[in-house]
């Protein structure tokens, strides 16, 4: 791991992640992060899916925290493709607030199929969720990685290839599935950095000593 990848994990989320991937916490000799043949000892498939999309997680989550509530609303441009795919939603580039809420509705969908459950309906236009407010954003994104970390827990090396069916990564399997999910995070990560910095804010992870995420809002 780099050393801004460790700068994720600065006490207190290194032991928590310590925990989730169910390692022993380290010594003061040995420093805050296990060795990769430490961590190979116990390594599993939910485990190697955690790590990443922790990393995920803190990434949108911290920008959606930096973000001030008056600049939800902002937009970076007008849309300019009014019919090419009109599959996709609105021509006009989302606005931070929906930035969140597609992220947060996608989790929630992508944890559904993983369980074989309907999921939200048109997260590509907002889903069926009312949050609106910055602090009901940040609960709703919060709760979807909730649901994202429990799918993923129940990846196993027996059921990591059944098939999943579902509107929004289907047909795939559970494995794939969970690839589909830390590739969208990072996707919308990397759209809201740039909406943090045409306002001149630095984005949490590219800081020298990025903040944890909040527990509660």
């Amino acid at each position: 791991m780099s050393s801004s990848l460790r700068s994720y994990f600065a006490p207190p989320a290194a032991a928590l992640l310590l925990v989730i991937l169910g390692l022993p916490a380290a010594s003061p000799s040995q420093g805050q992060n296990p060795t990769a043949a430490e961590m190979s000892k116990k390594e599993t498939v939910a485990s190697a899916l955690l790590r990443t999309v922790s990393l995920q997680e803190y990434e949108v989550r911290s920008v959606a925290e930096a973000m001030p509530e008056n600049l939800y609303a902002y937009r970076p441009a007008e849309g300019k493709f009014k019919s090419e795919k009109p599959a996709f939603g609105p021509s006009e580039m989302r606005t931070f607030a929906e930035q969140v809420k597609h992220v947060a509705c996608a989790n929630f969908a992508f944890a559904a199929e993983f369980e074989g459950q309907q999921p939200p309906a048109v997260c590509d236009k907002g889903g069926p969720d009312p949050a609106k407010t910055k602090r009901e954003l940040l609960i709703y994104l919060r709760n979807s990685f909730l649901a994202i970390s429990k799918s993923f827990q129940a990846i196993k090396p027996e059921n990591q290839f059944d098939p999943i069916e579902g509107p929004y990564a289907g047909p795939n399997t559970r494995l794939g599935l969970a690839g589909v999910v830390i590739w969208h995070n990072a996707d919308h990560y990397g759209q809201m950095a740039v909406y943090l910095r045409l306002n001149g804010i630095v984005p949490p992870p590219s800081r020298p000593n990025p903040p944890p995420v909040k527990d509660t809002y």
